[in-house]
């Protein structure tokens, strides 16, 4: 497939797009769209001819014998990731976002403190409201460009209620790729406070060229009885209609709480999305991975080196993903004045870096996952947006 294909997806019920002139006032017509963490790409052909294969079929019914998606998660996992998977320890629930409340559900008491890395996916703090529990923001250091963990800090600032830790390996928005110490000193902190770790890591296939994703149920065999691993087709592929997500939890006591949760609220995967999550973990979609990284890098190198050029502007290396987290304070200005910049002048749609928490004042969210010819367009835009600042 070509990644620079121009596909239109406006009037296609795309919140991505269709969406963004209501919410943020940027035009559709004219607008460029980079909020929405889904790609501009179509997913790999083997994914695609799922679907057609079950539209040639007809009947849409019931999903049963489930062994061969298990299979096709433990075989992506070993052999992408060197991680071991148990198909037993395998949920499926519609999405992450359901399953971050899913745990928070199943693990956590009303009134209880759940720990975020902020900034962080902004999505996490949601849930945590609205479950009736407390967000604890445990901001992230940031020194050179780069986020980094402070655990003297952290430790300081425990109370004593906090349950939970929710974990985004690798992190967004800011792109890092967390190295086995971080992690280690993540999994030490968590033992020392006593809590359930849930780490997301939707994004570990996403990773860029001289970095090495670790799940983190390879740093510390200790933490297994605290520990829930969350993971998904849905980023890697741009599949994210399809609402499928992978809770795998290696521990039978806390596997046996969250199946009955399940249980209780009847939740049940889509025949589409276990279809479709079962042809993209293959050989074909791990080709096609690769491509769409060696993509993306480029994609990365003409943005940052654009988004760079025009003074005050900081784009933070990615070390993984498609987010590009751009810090805007070398520039001077309140937070109104590079939105409404970004926004009306050069008529582009990204995500307010203050949704992500503690730490995001002074940033905004650009989606790079677009044809390159889309990301040049994006770049002249902003360059024409702050020319006085040339």
């Amino acid at each position: 497939m070509s990644f620079d294909e121009i596909i239109d997806r406006r009037g296609s019920h795309s919140v991505k797009w269709d969406m963004m002139e209501a919410l943020y006032g940027v035009p559709a017509d004219t607008g460029l769209s980079m909020w929405v963490a889904d790609m501009d790409f179509r997913p790999p052909a083997c994914v695609t001819q799922a679907v057609q294969d079950m539209v040639d079929h007809g009947v849409y019914g019931y999903f049963g014998n489930d062994t061969p998606y298990r299979e096709a998660i433990c075989w992506w996992m070993q052999a992408r990731h060197c991680w071991t998977v148990d198909p037993g320890s395998i949920f499926t629930t519609h999405g992450l976002v359901n399953g971050t409340g899913m745990c928070v559900d199943t693990y956590t008491a009303p009134g209880d403190g759940v720990v975020l890395t902020t900034p962080v996916y902004h999505a996490f703090a949601k849930v945590i409201k609205a479950a009736g529990r407390e967000v604890v923001e445990m901001e992230l250091t940031h020194e050179n460009g780069r986020y980094g963990m402070d655990f003297d800090a952290w430790d300081a600032a425990m109370t004593g209620k906090e349950t939970m830790f929710i974990l985004c390996s690798p992190h967004n928005p800011g792109g890092r790729v967390w190295t086995r110490d971080e992690l280690q000193g993540v999994a030490d902190f968590c033992k020392r406070h006593d809590l359930i770790l849930v780490s997301d890591e939707i994004h570990h296939d996403l990773i860029y060229p001289g970095h090495t994703h670790t799940p983190m149920t390879l740093v510390d065999e200790s933490i297994l009885d605290r520990l829930v691993m969350m993971t998904a087709t849905t980023k890697t592929f741009n599949i994210a209609g399809s609402h499928s997500g992978n809770v795998i939890i290696p521990d039978e006591g806390l596997r046996a709480r969250f199946a009955a949760r399940m249980g209780a609220l009847g939740l049940s995967p889509n025949s589409f999305g276990l279809h479709m999550a079962t042809a993209a973990y293959s050989p074909e979609g791990a080709e096609w991975v690769d491509q769409l990284m060696a993509y993306l890098a480029e994609n990365q190198r003409v943005f940052n080196e654009g988004i760079a050029g025009i003074p005050g502007l900081a784009p933070m290396p990615l070390e993984a993903t498609y987010l590009s987290w751009v810090d805007f304070s070398g520039t001077g200005m309140e937070m109104a004045e590079f939105t409404r910049r970004t926004q009306q002048d050069a008529q582009i749609c990204v995500n307010h870096g203050p949704t992500f928490g503690k730490g995001g004042d002074s940033f905004l969210r650009f989606n790079i996952a677009m044809p390159k010819a889309r990301i040049e367009e994006a770049v002249a835009r902003m360059q024409k947006a702050f020319g006085d600042l040339q």
